[in-house]
């Protein structure tokens, strides 16, 4: 089956099978188990990339700070190798330390990301791998279905790119439905009855009041 590690395979194959047993635990749903096999896969890359530098270091947290002032004033690429190793550090031991069982598939994912740069850079910078497998990135469609996505990363971001551009485009484009007030006014030939009959029953006032007027 292929995996995202084949190019550690054929540089340190105890490390790939630590982190092949990694990807195998998140398909199978057990992220927490996968973070602290994502730190014990740092662990052993730290230990293996301090060689000889490391005497009473026995704990990773040890390791790590002696390998941390190895690569003071270095490159940025070495500084985000450490910096890596710690966040798998970390979230390891909070997925072992954890009293609650937390399912979190992203953070778990992030593990396996972050594992997959430094396995990058240990077989570069410590196996003197080809640099080329710089330009590899982490596919998670493998991860899952355990098969390579044909597609480009660049084809899936214009994909993307062009669903939201339609999504824009639709909501544009579709009119308001317009409001109708249904106010009824009266007709000028209703007006003109009201008048009339306001002035026929003045008359017949006017008609008494005179008529009573005289009677007196």
């Amino acid at each position: 089956m292929t995996t995202n590690f084949d190019f550690l395979k054929r540089n340190d194959k105890e490390l790939f099978k630590i982190i092949n047993d990694a990807e195998e635990l998140y398909r199978s749903e057990f992220f927490e188990q996968c973070m602290t096999q994502t730190r014990r896969f740092g662990e052993v890359v730290c230990k293996n990339v301090l060689g000889s530098r490391r005497t009473t270091e026995i704990t990773f947290d040890a390791m790590l700070a002696t390998l941390k002032d190895c690569t003071l004033g270095s490159s940025e690429e070495a500084k985000e190798f450490v910096e890596d190793l710690y966040f798998l550090k970390k979230h390891g031991n909070e997925a072992v330390h954890s009293i609650t069982v937390k399912q979190d598939g992203m953070e778990a994912l992030e593990c396996l990301q972050r594992a997959f740069e430094i396995a990058i850079n240990y077989c570069v910078y410590s196996c003197n791998e080809d640099r080329c497998i710089l330009k590899l990135r982490y596919d998670t469609e493998l991860l899952v279905t355990g098969k390579k996505s044909r597609k480009k990363l660049s084809d899936k971001y214009l994909e993307e790119k062009e669903k939201i551009t339609k999504k824009t485009r639709n909501s544009k484009t579709t009119k308001p439905k317009p409001q109708y007030c249904s106010v009824k006014s009266q007709t000028q030939n209703s007006q003109r009855h009201y008048f009339w009959y306001f002035v026929g029953v003045s008359a017949v006032v006017s008609a008494v009041m005179m008529i009573i007027l005289a009677i007196i």
